[in-house]
């Protein structure tokens, strides 16, 4: 799991992944408990991703959830309930951007 000793050295790894125009999904869903520092873990990765403009998912189980619910609003972080789930709404939201292309263009 993640915690207090380790909860800096995931943050460092997870966010090398934040590239400007792509997609990031948190698949936390294997692990069984996390500590209350890896909230600052998970709103660190929340904050460079929007820096980068960059979409996220935070795919947890129930428990997982629970635990996060108990320390933050969850409702404010973009969590999804698989990694399918996840992938699904990214690509939604591409092609939710190719139609708008075309009126915009025809707007300029």
């Amino acid at each position: 799991g993640v915690d207090a000793w380790n909860s800096a050295r995931v943050v460092q790894y997870v966010t090398r992944f934040v590239f400007r125009k792509k997609s990031l999904v948190l698949d936390l869903s294997a692990l069984d408990s996390i500590c209350a520092q890896s909230i600052s873990m998970i709103y660190a990765l929340d904050d460079k991703c929007h820096a980068a403009g960059v979409e996220w998912e935070l795919v947890a189980n129930p428990a997982i959830i629970a635990t996060l619910a108990g320390e933050i609003d969850v409702q404010t972080l973009p969590v999804a309930g698989s990694v399918a789930a996840a992938l699904a709404h990214f690509a939604d939201m591409t092609r939710r951007r190719r139609r708008l292309l075309p009126v915009m263009a025809n707007s300029a």
